[in-house]
């Protein structure tokens, strides 16, 4: 990303040199649909110090571009009120030809961070534990799935009976997938690379048409927006080669999709979570915390109804609050015993999550732990997976989760309240809109489910 750009003329400066002709200011909502406008270079150098402004029902409509109702009005919501983006300039990039892209925050009209913004989350909590002494360092897998059908063929089809890309054959690291399949993977590559986002590998994923692509560790803000513009990518790079993607949690019958989290702390560039004998203190405590808001924390790492379908005992995701060393048939696994790579591993989250939130959810907790000094369960040892009744399990639905959610405290102490009771009302009208719009509980995948997912989380 570019150096140096910290005043209005230096922006204007760079766009003029690489004759920028538009700017998409960017940023995510509660759902993470990535979602912005197209400004012209000079409205962008206007706009700078007074931000952008979008209509407050960018965080007050769902996926079927439906009001929400039902719940509180924050201070920051009511008659269609502005908020406004805030743009981030280490996050300018020229994101192709004449075009440039740039990241930003929401504030509300006196311009305080809005509540519910999940980047203006992150970042404060990231800023929570720098006060401490530590520095965060994520890493993100993104796992999707791609058709070959294009995209306008797919919504004919109402998303259903697609064909997989690579072919039907399912199963994960196998090279013999044909050559359509590594041409879309290299393509999204390249891009990354003009991009400047770091990424480390990709590879053919369980299900038929299923990848996982790794997002190399940097800070949280980083990686998040990282993870942001790749899902971008892996759209624009699928439309133009006539294909669909989808980050549905469960587009299919077959398995589901994850965005496992991998955390680590430093401090003074040493990995404190790093002890010879095992877990150090500091994990043990961060650990602590994440155990102790897991079932809270599931609302935002499985926010949607699809997400649910994925918690099957034996197909991968984990299905009980447990954690173990190196064990991943639990919700968190513990690698130890190196000083670069020991880590966390938060293993929940769907590939529909909004990753900002996800990851301040696992801070949240972490800092919780740390600074309340939890110690977590002991570790699980055999597989979590199948156990007997008794055995604490990770909220299964949406309700359930929210639940959940309500009932942490801890969590929500972190968080931030406004956050939590709007994102309560948020999935509480998603489980109302499915029982009352077409969606069928008792039916495997629906109609409802794939027309409302599949293109815009």
């Amino acid at each position: 990303m570019p150096d140096m750009l910290d005043t209005p003329e230096n922006i204007g400066n760079w766009l003029r040199e690489r004759n920028i002709t538009s700017v998409r200011v960017e940023g995510t909502n509660l759902e993470g649909a990535f979602i912005g406008k197209n400004v012209s270079p000079r409205k962008l150098e206007s706009g700078l110090t007074s931000g952008f402004a979008f209509a407050d029902v960018a965080f007050g409509l769902d996926l079927g571009n439906v009001p929400q109702f039902g719940f509180a009005m924050p201070s920051w919501r009511g008659d269609l009120p502005d908020i406004l983006l805030h743009l981030d300039p280490s996050t300018i990039v020229e994101w192709a030809p004449g075009r440039a892209a740039v990241l930003g925050d929401f504030r509300d009209k006196e311009g305080q961070p809005l509540p519910a913004c999940p980047r203006n989350t992150l970042r404060r909590l990231t800023d929570r534990l720098d006060g401490l002494g530590y520095r965060a360092k994520v890493a993100i897998e993104i796992e999707a799935t791609v058709f070959e059908e294009s995209i306008h063929e797919a919504r004919r089809k109402n998303y259903q009976d697609l064909t997989p890309l690579g072919g039907a054959a399912g199963s994960a690291y196998h090279l013999a997938k044909s050559k359509d399949w590594d041409d879309y993977m290299s393509a999204v590559a390249r891009r990354l690379d003009e991009l400047g986002i770091d990424w480390e590998a990709w590879n053919d994923e369980a299900a038929a048409g299923q990848i996982e692509l790794n997002l190399a560790p940097a800070d949280p803000v980083t990686v998040a927006d990282s993870w942001a513009r790749t899902r971008q990518v892996m759209r624009e790079v699928a439309f133009g080669l006539d294909h669909c993607v989808t980050f549905m949690a469960k587009p299919t019958a077959g398995y589901g999709q994850a965005s496992h989290v991998n955390v680590s702390l430093e401090q003074d560039g040493q990995n404190v979570f790093y002890e010879e004998s095992g877990p150090s203190k500091v994990m043990t405590h961060f650990l602590g915390g994440v155990m102790a808001t897991l079932p809270g924390a599931t609302s935002f790492a499985l926010p949607q109804i699809t997400s649910y379908r994925r918690l099957v005992d034996l197909d991968g995701p984990p299905t009980t609050v447990t954690w173990g060393i190196a064990n991943k048939s639990a919700a968190v696994r513990a690698v130890t015993g190196h000083p670069k790579y020991s880590r966390l591993e938060y293993r929940t989250p769907g590939a529909d999550a909004n990753i900002y939130l996800v990851l301040a959810a696992v801070l949240a907790g972490g800092l919780a732990g740390l600074e309340g000094k939890i110690d977590p369960p002991a570790p699980f040892e055999q597989m979590a997976w199948c156990l007997p009744p008794g055995t604490a399990r990770i909220p299964d639905s949406i309700s359930k989760a929210a639940a959940a959610l309500e009932a942490d405290e801890l969590l929500a102490g972190v968080l931030g309240q406004d956050l939590v009771d709007y994102w309560l009302g948020t999935r509480r009208w998603e489980w109302l809109q499915f029982h009352t719009t077409g969606g069928d509980p008792d039916a495997d995948l629906t109609t409802w489910e794939s027309n409302r997912y599949f293109e815009l989380p």
